[in-house]
C-alpha cells in the first residue's frame, strides 16, 4: 500500500478518504467495526462555536469539507447548517462567549450574541427568561451513526481498502523509516502509516517507544424517540444539551459530568494533565475498573505474533453513568417540557480521549519518518474530521 491508516473512527476514514481520492492505494484497518467508538457516540455536533483559537481554522475549513464530502460521495451525511443556540443566566459565561465571539468575527466566523428578548425568543421552548446566548447560524450537526460508515464505503469506491475486524498490531522499520504494518491477518508494506487510533494511540505508540500523553473520561449520553414539536435543532445550556437526531429523536447529554476511570496511561500522563484537573475538578466524578479491565491505555509492550488487548476488546462499549443518565434526562424534562411524553430509546457510554491541552495533536514528526499521528481530539473530533483528515493527507503526500 502507499498508506496505511490505522482507525476506523471519523478521522481515520476521512485521511484513508482523502488519500484515495487522490489516487493513493491505500489501506484502512479497523480492530473493530468502522464507527464502532467515539465516532457513533457523540452529540453530532460540527461547530466553530467557542474553539480554541488554535483549532479554529480547521474547524471552518471542516464545516465546509462536510458538505464538499458529502456532495462527492452522493449523501449528505446528515450534515445541516441547522445553527447552534446557546443560552445561559451566567453573566461571566456570556461575558466569556462576547469575548470569543469578537475574536472570532475577527477571524470571519458568523457568531451572534443575544439580548435576553432574543434569548427568550430563541428558547421559546424552555418557557424560560434568559439573561443572554449565542446564535452560530453558519454551525451544525452530522449524523454519528451514518458518517463514518458511509465514507467508509465511498473509500472502496475509490479504489481504496477497508479491513474490519483487523488489528493493527505494529510497525516495522527498515534503515529506521517505516517500511510495513503488521496485523493480525497478515503484513502489510507500506512507506506511510497513520495513526488515528482514538483512545488507543497512546499504548500503540508506546510499542514503538513514543510516550503520548493521553488521558479518557468516560461520558454518558442517551437518545429520546421521535415526536417533540417546535424545539430547537441543537441547543446548548449549563444543565443539559439537546440535540434533534436523524430520526426525529433528541440525543440527551450534560457537558462536563464525565467519569474518569483510572488506567495506566492516565496515572503515567498524570503530571502532564494535573493543571487540567486542577481546573475541572467539580465536574469529573471518580469512575471505577471499566476502562483498566478493557485495557486501551495499557502500556505493556506486546508481541507482534501473539493476540493484543485490541483482539480482545474489539470494540470500547463502556456502560454508562446510571445517575448521570437519570440526572441528564431530568435536566432536559424540566429545561423542554416537550419532552416530557417522548420514551427513552437507548443510553450508552464513550470513551474520550484527551490530551494535557485538550487541543489534539496532528504531526508528522514524532520519531518515527512515515508515521503520522493524529490522536487526542479531547471530544471534538466528529465535528472536525473531515478537516483533519485533509490535513493529515495533506501531511502524507507532502
Amino acid at each position: 500500500a502507499d498508506c496505511v491508516v490505522i482507525g476506523g473512527g471519523i478521522v481515520g476514514v476521512c485521511a484513508a478518504w482523502w488519500l484515495a481520492r487522490e489516487g493513493q492505494n491505500v489501506v484502512l484497518v479497523e480492530k473493530g467495526s468502522i464507527g464502532g467508538e467515539q465516532s457513533s457516540r457523540n452529540w453530532g455536533w460540527c461547530r466553530q462555536q467557542n474553539r480554541d483559537a488554535r483549532e479554529l481554522p480547521l474547524s471552518t475549513r471542516s464545516l465546509a469539507l462536510w458538505e464538499q464530502m458529502g456532495a462527492e460521495i452522493g449523501d449528505n451525511l446528515g450534515f445541516r447548517r441547522c445553527g447552534l443556540i446557546y443560552l445561559s443566566n451566567d453573566e461571566a459565561e456570556i461575558e466569556g462567549w462576547a469575548k470569543w465571539g469578537r475574536f472570532a468575527r475577527s477571524a470571519g466566523v458568523e457568531t451572534h450574541m443575544l439580548t435576553a428578548q432574543e434569548a427568550a425568543e430563541r428558547g421559546a421552548a424552555t418557557g424560560k427568561q434568559w439573561k443572554g446566548g449565542v446564535w452560530s447560524p453558519t454551525d451544525g450537526t452530522a449524523d454519528p451513526a451514518r458518517a463514518a460508515p458511509l465514507i467508509a464505503k465511498s473509500i472502496e469506491t475509490l479504489g481504496g481498502h477497508v479491513v474490519q475486524s483487523c488489528a493493527a498490531r505494529g510497525i516495522e522499520r527498515s534503515a529506521g523509516r517505516v517500511s510495513a504494518v503488521v496485523t493480525e491477518h497478515g503484513t502489510i508494506r507500506t512507506p506511510a502509516v497513520v495513526v488515528a487510533g482514538g483512545a488507543w494511540a497512546g499504548s500503540f505508540l508506546q510499542q514503538q517507544g513514543i510516550f503520548f500523553p493521553q488521558a479518557s473520561v468516560r461520558s454518558s449520553i442517551l437518545s429520546v424517540a421521535p415526536g417533540a414539536q417546535g424545539l430547537p435543532d441543537a441547543l446548548h445550556t449549563a444543565p443539559v444539551t439537546v440535540t434533534r437526531r436523524a430520526d426525529g429523536g433528541y440525543t440527551l447529554a450534560t457537558s462536563g459530568r464525565a467519569n474518569l476511570d483510572p488506567t495506566p496511561g492516565a496515572i503515567m500522563g498524570m503530571r502532564h494533565f494535573l493543571p487540567m484537573f486542577a481546573r475541572r475538578w467539580r465536574v469529573l466524578r471518580p469512575g471505577g475498573t471499566q476502562a483498566w479491565a478493557a485495557g486501551f491505555e495499557t502500556r505493556r509492550r506486546w508481541a507482534l505474533d501473539q493476540p493484543t488487548p485490541m483482539e480482545r476488546m474489539r470494540i470500547l462499549d463502556p456502560k454508562p453513568d446510571a445517575k448521570v443518565i437519570a440526572q441528564t434526562l431530568a435536566r432536559a424534562q424540566e429545561l423542554l417540557p416537550e419532552l416530557r411524553k417522548l420514551s427513552v430509546q437507548a443510553a450508552w457510554g464513550g470513551y474520550i480521549d484527551s490530551t494535557p491541552d485538550g487541543v489534539p495533536v496532528i504531526d508528522a514528526d514524532v520519531g518515527i519518518p512515515g508515521l503520522v499521528l493524529a490522536a487526542g481530539l479531547s471530544g471534538h473530533g466528529f465535528g472536525i474530521g473531515p478537516g483533519v483528515g485533509h490535513l493529515v493527507a495533506d501531511m502524507v503526500l507532502g
